[in-house]
């Protein structure tokens, strides 16, 4: 007989019997299960719970997941204080795991993309900022202090559960290798054969260690995007172009630059938006074109969606594809001539309007402004409206008396944020005669809601018809200041930054935004004929789509001269 010792961490026992306890009063026993139960949802919702809210439904549940198979195996066979160790170590990864397909939520949710760990850090003081901006400072504190309490929770509850379940599976280690087995043979089979017990959902889960490994992989892309950034913002056809070679179809005129908060390709074909949208650009057309105004449109595509202006602000400026906060970041570093700085280099004032703005901006720098009008500069002294405080009429009114009033005013290039449509689309200002925008007062009681911003994001047909009238107003706003102060040397180029959030244009949503050139000197629309850009205001559907990163050398292309050759 060959005798077979046992490992000295082999635990006596595998299983306990009913007479190796004493009796437990029934509530203990209840608890017991309760609490096993609680810790069973909580570690299978961190394995195989998707990281999009509208991909969160109950048949997703129906899932093995591998690497429980896997962790609890490994847990079954270390001696006990490792096997804790283990347990808290596995308990905090898929804690992290938690928070990042929640973070991953709201996301998809508002910029329909996943959280980018190497860049978007910054982004979360962003959010704070904008929930201060639409609720105020107790509403921002609350979040803050709620978020870091819920992360906090969530890592020391998933610790808990896996040491807890693992201790169960000790206790009951024979049963435990029995299932540990049989699930196994059963995720091999339905891994090879693509079971499914519910539609679309494999039985066969790796959810958990795909979302990982996916998110490394974009960690180390990311990195390397940065290393090759810079070498990218070199190659500029136009960094010697000297300034009497730049822009010189547009000399002697006004040139306007307005990004339209969130006016997106969704504003003017989906059919529950674009009748009062198109209605509001039709309308203009005819008002323009009576004052011998005429318009060419497209569209461009942006590198971001739902939010991140910033990003397409550099990306149309720069003439480089800058898609993520990370490589926003290095931008700034770099010495690229931007569209302001080719207007500066060329002889014109320019200037920067920024009304969301208000606190001292140092990115303003890269963009070379000789004057940058944030907020508190503007003089506003009216009632706050959602996210910006600044209805768009008195940005508008405020950049005319400040910058354009003079008739001996140099020529301007001025680049004008206008924030009235920015999420959540609720209340917003109603329009009042030009002459009697004053410092903004006249716009108390001219609230026009649809409802509270809680209630405008209940659901997609009550947040598509607020970000309708969103739209409305910031275009009928724009282009009547056009009607009101254009004349022969006014260039207007306006645009939307990105499509709104997902909530209104569903998920996969094109990254398309309309773009518009107005002018009444016929030379201007002269210059893009070759762009096969339509007629109007608001492109059709057979409108070309450009790459935004690539508007800004086609544009001093068009309205210039330089040596080489278009990219």
């Amino acid at each position: 007989m060959v005798s077979i010792t046992r490992p000295r961490w082999w635990p006596r026992r595998a299983e306990k019997t009913a007479a190796d306890s004493p009796a437990r009063p029934r509530w203990r026993i209840v608890a017991a299960w309760v609490t096993t139960g609680l810790a069973s949802l909580l570690v299978l919702f961190a394995l195989v719970a998707p990281n999009r809210i509208g991909h969160l439904t109950p048949g997703e549940f129906v899932r093995i997941p591998v690497e429980a198979l896997v962790g609890a195996a490994l847990l079954l066979f270390l001696p006990p204080r490792a096997r804790v160790v283990v347990a808290v170590l596995i308990g905090a990864a898929l804690g992290v795991l938690t928070i990042l397909k929640v973070v991953d939520m709201g996301f998809y949710r508002v910029l329909d993309r996943p959280f980018e760990p190497v860049g978007d850090w910054s982004l979360l003081g962003s959010a704070a900022e904008v929930v201060r901006l639409s609720v105020g400072r107790a509403g921002e504190v609350g979040a803050v202090v709620g978020a870091v309490a819920l992360a906090a929770a969530v890592l020391a509850l998933m610790a808990l559960s896996v040491v807890r379940l693992s201790r169960l599976a000790v206790v009951h280690r024979t049963r435990t290798v029995r299932a540990v087995v049989a699930l196994g043979l059963v995720w091999v089979l339905a891994a090879g054969l693509g079971l499914r017990l519910v539609p679309h959902v494999p039985l066969a889960s790796d959810s958990a260690a795909a979302l990982a490994y996916d998110r490394a992989r974009q960690v180390r892309a990311d990195l390397r995007d940065r290393r090759e950034f810079g070498a990218k913002a070199a190659v500029d056809a136009f960094r010697d172009t000297p300034g009497e070679d730049l822009l010189t179809g547009l000399r002697g005129k006004d040139v306007i630059l307005a990004f339209v908060e969130s006016y997106g390709r969704v504003a003017i074909e989906d059919p529950a938006i674009a009748p009062g949208v198109n209605a509001v650009l039709d309308s203009a057309q005819r008002r323009l074109s009576a004052a011998g105004f005429a318009a060419r449109s497209a569209f461009l595509t942006s590198p971001t969606a739902g939010g991140g202006s910033w990003l397409a602000h550099s990306t149309l400026l720069s003439g480089l594809w800058i898609h993520s906060q990370l490589l926003y970041r290095e931008l700034l570093t770099t010495d690229r001539l931007t569209l302001d700085g080719a207007f500066k280099r060329a002889g014109w004032r320019t200037v920067g309007v920024m009304p969301g703005t208000s606190r001292p901006w140092p990115d303003g720098k890269f963009y070379e402004y000789d004057k940058l009008y944030i907020g508190p500069d503007l003089g506003y002294k009216g009632p706050t409206f959602n996210f910006s405080s600044i209805p768009d009429q008195y940005t508008l009114e405020a950049f005319q008396r400040l910058e354009r009033a003079n008739p001996k005013h140099p020529p301007l290039m001025a680049e004008i944020v206008l924030l009235s449509s920015h999420g959540p689309w609720a209340p917003l200002p109603k329009e009042v005669d030009w002459a009697s925008v004053g410092d903004g007062s006249v716009f108390e009681g001219t609230r026009v809601s649809d409802g509270s911003p809680e209630d405008v994001l209940r659901d997609r047909a009550t947040a598509s018809a607020a970000y309708g009238h969103s739209i409305e107003y910031s275009l009928q706003t724009l282009l009547s200041y056009v009607e009101r102060y254009g004349d022969d040397n006014l260039v207007l180029v306006f645009l939307g930054d990105h499509q709104p959030a997902p909530i209104v244009t569903g998920e996969g949503a094109s990254r398309d935004v309309p773009v518009t050139i107005v002018a009444r000197d016929p030379a201007v629309l002269a210059q893009i004929s070759g762009w096969g850009w339509q007629d109007g205001l608001r492109p059709g559907t057979g409108a070309p789509v450009w790459r935004m990163d690539t508007f800004r050398d086609r544009f001093l292309t068009a309205f210039g001269q330089r040596a080489g050759s278009h990219p």
